[in-house]
C-alpha cells in the first residue's frame, strides 16, 4: 500500500504545482503539515483494516445520518461541527434512563380535552447502552446482513414506563369529569 500512496502524493503535489490559476494555499509550518499527514497515514491505515462491506455500511451510516440531519433542518448545521458541540452532545446522549416530569395543563397533553387544569406528568428519558442484550446484538447483525430487511425492528433497549401513577382525574371547560388512566410514568426501565 506504501508505493500507491507515494504515487498519489507525488501525483497530487505535481498537479497542484502546475496549476497556477487556482489560488494559493494558506501555508502551514512545518510542525502542523507533519500533525496533518500523521493523521491521515493513521485513517488510511484504519481503513485499510475494515472489509469491503464494513466500509459500504459505515458509508451508508453516515449518509443516512446526514440526511436525517438535512431532513430535520440540519441544512444549517456544519456537516463537521466542532469537537466541543460534539461532546456536549455526546454527554446528553448518554444520560442514563431516569423519571422526569413536568407541570402541564391538560389541554397541553394531546389527549383532545379542553381544559386549563394542571397535572404533573411524569415521563421517562434517557439511555440504555448498558442494558444492550445478546437479543439486541443478534438483531443488529441480522439487519446489517440483510436477513431482516423490511420489518420495523429496533435492535437497541428503550428507555419506557415499567408501572403508571394513579389514574388521573380533572374537570374540562364544559364542568364534564373525566378519568385518564396510564397518563404518567411511575418507574422507568429499559425494555
Amino acid at each position: 500500500s506504501s508505493p500507491s500512496s507515494s504515487r498519489a502524493s507525488s501525483s497530487s503535489s505535481s498537479s497542484s504545482s502546475s496549476s497556477s490559476s487556482l489560488p494559493a494555499a494558506p501555508r502551514r509550518s512545518p510542525r502542523a503539515l507533519q500533525r496533518h499527514s500523521s493523521l491521515l497515514a493513521q485513517y488510511s491505515s484504519l481503513l485499510e483494516s475494515y472489509t469491503e462491506g464494513e466500509i459500504r455500511q459505515l458509508i451508508s451510516a453516515l449518509v443516512e445520518r446526514y440526511s436525517q440531519a438535512m431532513n430535520s433542518g440540519g441544512h444549517e448545521l456544519p456537516l463537521f461541527p466542532r469537537a466541543g458541540s460534539r461532546r456536549k452532545r455526546a454527554r446528553a446522549r448518554h444520560k442514563p434512563c431516569a423519571l422526569k416530569e413536568l407541570e402541564v395543563s391538560v389541554s397541553e397533553l394531546g389527549l383532545g380535552y379542553e381544559s386549563d387544569e394542571t397535572v404533573l406528568f411524569r415521563y421517562c428519558s434517557g439511555t440504555c447502552e448498558a442494558a444492550v442484550r445478546s437479543y439486541d446484538l443478534s438483531l443488529k447483525s441480522m439487519r446489517s446482513r440483510r436477513r431482516i430487511k423490511k420489518e420495523k425492528v429496533r435492535a437497541r433497549p428503550c428507555c419506557r414506563p415499567l408501572a403508571y401513577d394513579d389514574d388521573v382525574s380533572f374537570l374540562d371547560a364544559y364542568n364534564r369529569y373525566y378519568t385518564v388512566n396510564e397518563l404518567s410514568a411511575k418507574e422507568c426501565g429499559c425494555v
